[in-house]
């Protein structure tokens, strides 16, 4: 009998212990906030067990973390996007509560990450504004107009924000940083291009899904996606810009998902529905799509390939092919540029600087420039107006009577001299402003 109560006592003990040393510490909170969305991730030292529910007037939502303390002089404050306030109290037993008070009613989503080279355990709560899904499911139904003329769209993604920091350099340096202030040198040459509008797919930090940065530039119907990346190797003498596109693999894989959404397929195909088709055929829609898509990125790709070569030596001198999820998107022509290595502190200091940052930029514009000056999609405000050479003219006065510059004039023709003859069709870019 003794021994049995001495084994009920030890097991106590025991249990005791191990629940002692299964609770996680909290060890801070950080909040990113994007146009409709705003992340809240608790940094913890294990895997939690939580759950969520929502309370109104005022709107809150309720995390119940299991086996969860706050950890050593830790507080839980800060405020961004839908959050206004982070307050937390423990529970009675083992476990912690936080309330987060919201500016107004959300749908979260909660999910936990494993550590990786940046953080340790993570809880993640995103908070997702339902107005603005709403808002963004009207836009969606607007028809376009096919006999408008329109802008020509390029979505530029930097990669990585947010709760990604993406690759680091010695000194310090953030990929998420440095793409997103090339991003937005692009996207300024751009808007400053007649007949082109640029969308960012992030304009802050903040966090954007893989197939998130596609469906956004699907949404703005899109008709080039450009994603941009700062390179990392355990070697520190990698160094050299890379361009990919969508491997065959990849784009294999990525049709068979798309033929299970009917949405989407649909999508693909211009609006006409695959649900009376029978599969071969819908198979077959998607892979004209998909290789139309993928002829125009490699074409792109080399374009972009060729102008980045006076910036600096190359890490791959052809165009790579990958498996990007980013690059996924069947009916959009995608590349994905390695602008650098950031690894490299040579390469570190130059994203760093703003020269070159602008150099890279107007590199990748007159790389996208030229191939859709050669290219120019069906109903956009660059397809070009042509012009027969008549006797006495030439290629500055010709440029002068449509106010395009000579160099516009060539590189849409493919000119290498001012030369031209009687009788010769000239392709005219559109004017500025126009």
């Amino acid at each position: 009998m003794v021994k049995q109560l001495l084994a009920c006592i030890c097991f106590l003990f025991a249990s005791v212990n191990l629940s002692a040393g299964t609770t996680v510490d909290l060890r801070g909170v950080r909040l990113w906030s994007a146009p409709d969305n705003t992340r809240v991730v608790f940094d913890v030292s294990g895997t939690v067990s939580h759950t969520l529910f929502s309370l109104d007037n005022p709107e809150r939502l309720v995390i119940d973390m299991s086996g969860v303390r706050l950890g050593s002089g830790v507080r839980l404050n800060g405020s961004a996007g839908l959050v206004k306030r982070i307050r937390s109290a423990p529970r009675k037993g083992n476990g912690l509560r936080v309330v987060l008070d919201l500016t107004k009613g959300v749908r979260p989503k909660s999910f936990s990450l494993k550590p990786n080279k940046q953080y340790g355990h993570r809880l993640v709560i995103d908070l997702f504004d339902p107005a603005a899904r709403e808002g963004e499911a009207v836009r969606k139904t607007i028809p376009v107009s096919r006999s408008a003329r329109r802008d020509l769209v390029i979505a530029i993604d930097a990669g990585h924000g947010g709760e990604d920091p993406g690759a680091r350099g010695a000194k310090g340096t953030r990929e998420k940083d440095v793409v997103l202030a090339i991003a937005r040198r692009l996207a300024a040459l751009v808007k400053k291009e007649p007949g082109m509008r640029p969308v960012m797919i992030r304009d802050g930090d903040y966090y954007v899904g893989l197939r998130q940065r596609i469906e956004k530039a699907r949404r703005h119907r899109a008709d080039l996606f450009i994603s941009i990346h700062a390179d990392a190797f355990h070697d520190r003498r990698a160094h050299g810009s890379s361009v990919f596109v969508l491997s065959q693999r990849g784009a294999s894989s990525e049709m068979a998902r798309w033929l299970a959404e009917s949405e989407n397929a649909a999508d693909l195909s211009g609006g006409v529905s695959l649900d009376d088709k029978d599969k071969l055929l819908a198979e077959v829609l998607l892979d004209l799509s998909e290789n139309a898509s993928r002829e125009a990125s490699l074409e792109v790709a080399q374009n972009l390939l060729g102008e980045l070569r006076p910036l600096g030596k190359m890490h791959k001198t052809n165009v790579q092919q990958a498996g990007f999820v980013v690059l996924k998107s069947p009916d959009i022509p995608s590349l994905l540029v390695e602008t650098a290595f950031i690894s490299n502190p040579s390469e570190e200091r130059k994203l760093r600087n703003g020269k070159h940052q602008q150099a890279l930029a107007e590199a990748m514009l007159r790389g996208i420039r030229s191939y859709f000056a050669r290219n120019p999609p069906p109903g956009t405000t660059l397809v070009a107006r042509e012009h027969v050479i008549k006797r006495g003219e030439t290629l500055s006065h010709i440029a002068m009577q449509y106010k395009v510059t000579l160099n516009r004039l060539r590189g849409i023709n493919g000119l290498t001299s001012d030369r031209v003859n009687i009788g010769d069709v000239l392709r005219i870019p559109p004017a500025k402003g126009s």
